[in-house]
């Protein structure tokens, strides 16, 4: 097999969840380099399009296209996964990748804070995955990567909903695996260590914290969002095609110390 035939993604339309900026953009930069067409989502308009604009004048007009939809809301997932399908073609790769942090103790985190960080973190990989997998199932095929965080195995105070969601995705990842790896879906999830983006720029700028995750980490550095490119395209493309379930660490080796 050729390197293209492995990990090229010509031909593939390949959707992604918060995708407008940070982590989501740059992974749909990385899969619109391997030769997929992109479908960009997020819930500010501007941005998005601002983001469309400018993934089209380097890749094409028609490889590039944004739908704007809450991945929260069950009616809105649906018609915009049918109208993603019927105009521009069905889904070969989904990225849940939508997510937000809330930082409280547990102690003092309001239910409403609590449900809205589980409910973008997690049900919404559900529900997005679920439309689309009603789709994928009939074809025989199709590619799902959930990210997930190194959360997802590791706990720290002030962020219980998140690692709560991030725990969950982790299985959730699993039992889209257990019921539609026969259907010829892989599913599985890229869980990244702390990366400098837009959303932890105040810990970058924490010069206790930043030392401290330099520190905890062999690699000694923040992850950036390039980080996560190499992996997410694998794991959508035809080389990972016996990869089924797994969480892939991309942390720079903060989960294997004490």
């Amino acid at each position: 097999m050729s390197i293209d035939s492995l990990f090229g993604l010509g031909g593939t339309v390949a959707l992604v969840t918060g995708s407008s900026r940070g982590i989501g953009r740059e992974l749909a930069l990385a899969l619109a380099d391997a030769g997929a067409t992109i479908v960009l989502n997020g819930l500010d308009e501007a941005r998005l399009e601002a983001t469309r604009v400018e993934f089209a004048d380097r890749f094409g007009a028609e490889r590039i296209h944004a739908v704007a939809f809450d991945v929260t809301d069950e009616t809105q997932v649906a018609a915009a996964i049918d109208g993603i399908e019927l105009e521009i073609g069905a889904i070969g790769v989904l990225v849940n990748n939508a997510g937000i942090q809330h930082r409280v103790p547990l102690v003092d985190v309001a239910l409403a804070d609590w449900e809205r960080v589980l409910t973008v973190n997690l049900t919404s990989a559900f529900l997005v995955g679920r439309e689309v997998a009603r789709r994928m199932i009939p074809r025989g095929r199709g590619k799902v990567v959930n990210i997930c965080s190194v959360q997802t195995d590791l706990a720290r105070p002030t962020i219980g909903p998140y690692t709560a969601a991030k725990g969950g995705l982790r299985n959730l990842t699993r039992a889209m695996t257990a019921e539609w790896a026969s259907h010829g879906i892989q599913v599985n999830a890229v869980a990244p260590g702390y990366i400098h983006t837009e959303m932890t720029q105040k810990l970058v700028d924490d010069e206790q914290f930043n030392s401290w995750i330099v520190g905890r980490t062999p690699a000694a550095r923040w992850g950036t969002p390039a980080d996560l490119a190499g992996p997410v395209v694998w794991l959508s493309s035809a080389g990972s095609d016996f990869v089924n379930g797994q969480v892939v660490f991309v942390d720079g080796g903060m989960t294997v110390v004490v």
